[in-house]
């Protein structure tokens, strides 16, 4: 832990701006730590949630020589027994939010999870992964609002009557799957401030 309480920086390893921009947008200006973009082109990995983010980040920490986190996410249908899960960077990219709600157009069973994992490194050789998990429960519908966001469009959260895409960014950041694993990571390094 010694490197980062050095350091004070962490790099994260995305491709998406706008990722980068909830993530600071959900930390706040407050947070210790300065949160840097690193352009690492990365493995897509296969499998399971935990293990893809585990893999990921030992992948980046390899590149960065430095505290690093990478983000996983993962929209799993019910209906479909949790995919696209973890491959719906590809189904969004080929179908788009039309076509993942179109996905279900045979199920009566609209529910879904999305999931986010953070992965971090600290960024000491010996050092092991650590792993955030937040979940969002919510259903598929057909897509409403801005399509400037991956499949906000079509996630409807539970308790909710507005999909993420039409929430406004300040709402969904108090809610979503992202939030809830950003606020454990967060609660984690400001601990060891």
């Amino acid at each position: 832990m010694n490197l980062l309480k050095m350091a004070k920086t962490i790099s994260f390893v995305t491709g998406n701006a706008k990722k980068l921009e909830e993530l600071n947008a959900i930390l706040g200006e407050s947070f210790p730590y300065k949160i840097i973009s690193a352009n690492v082109d990365l493995p897509e990995l296969q499998g399971e949630i935990e293990t893809i983010s585990i893999n990921k980040c030992k992948e980046a920490y390899k590149h960065v020589k430095g505290p690093v986190i990478v983000e996983d996410t993962c929209l799993c249908f019910n209906a479909l027994k949790g995919l696209p899960g973890p491959y719906i960077k590809w189904f969004l990219g080929n179908l788009g939010p039309d076509g993942l709600y179109k996905l279900l157009a045979g199920y009566e069973d609209k529910s879904a999870e999305a999931v986010c994992t953070f992965a971090f490194h600290p960024g000491g050789e010996n050092d092991e992964v650590m792993l955030f998990q937040g979940r969002t429960k919510g259903e598929i519908v057909d897509p409403r609002g801005p399509r400037d966001f991956g499949w906000d469009p079509c996630f409807l959260p539970v308790g909710y009557n507005v999909t993420y895409a039409e929430m406004p960014k300040s709402e969904k950041n108090k809610i979503s799957h992202r939030y809830r694993a950003l606020k454990e990571l967060q609660d984690y390094l400001l601990k060891i401030v």
